[in-house]
């Protein structure tokens, strides 16, 4: 059986200020540090193999952190990157629900059926995570590994290991810090790979 932990990034300031970051590359903050600092001390009795991480320095900084914990490796994913909002990166949602009030509540209640101004669909940003995920499958079969990736491609990929719902991509937008245990069954890694 595969145990993984599902670790997202500490704060940057555009998650303490309420912004899209997508996939823009932003380092953590002071906040974000001292949420890394939690997470690698939560995680210390954790024997994880490897750590994976998202293409971005938010998840990179926290993945670094985490390995040199454990004395192991951070391997970045490029389709781990976080969903392309296009032309909504660096917007705070407040301006986003005020200036395209139906679009927003689409995207809060059907998020499958928006796609952001020049960025990317919800169901582009799934197969791209799966794809991913098929990678490190592959390598793990069993075992303990963390998985570092930013919201709302967090969400995604909870979404995908459980077979669950998306969820509100707004709240989890500015999520960040903390981590969740993902079992993975033999034949879902069977599935994956």
């Amino acid at each position: 059986m595969l145990r993984m932990v599902l670790v997202r990034p500490g704060a940057t300031d555009f998650d303490e200020q309420g912004r899209i970051k997508g996939t823009l590359d932003i380092p953590l903050s002071a906040q974000g540090t001292n949420e890394v600092a939690q997470t690698v001390n939560e995680l210390a009795d954790v024997p994880l193999e490897m750590v994976y991480s998202a293409p971005c320095q938010c998840a990179e900084q926290t993945a670094e952190a985490l390995a040199s914990s454990h004395r192991t490796k951070v391997r970045v994913i490029e389709e781990l990157q976080n969903l392309d909002h296009g032309l909504w990166h660096g917007k705070l949602i407040e301006e986003v629900r005020q200036c395209q009030p139906k679009v927003y509540r689409q995207w809060q209640e059907h998020p499958e059926t928006v796609c952001p101004p020049g960025g990317e669909t919800l169901g582009e940003a799934q197969e791209r995570l799966r794809t991913g995920l098929g990678k490190i499958l592959r390598k793990h079969r069993a075992g303990v590994i963390a998985v570092v990736v930013p919201e709302p491609a967090a969400s995604l990929v909870r979404c995908i290991l459980e077979d669950s719902d998306v969820g509100n991509l707004w709240k989890a937008e500015c999520d960040h810090g903390g981590w969740q245990s993902i079992i993975i069954e033999p034949e879902k890694v069977t599935a994956s790979a």
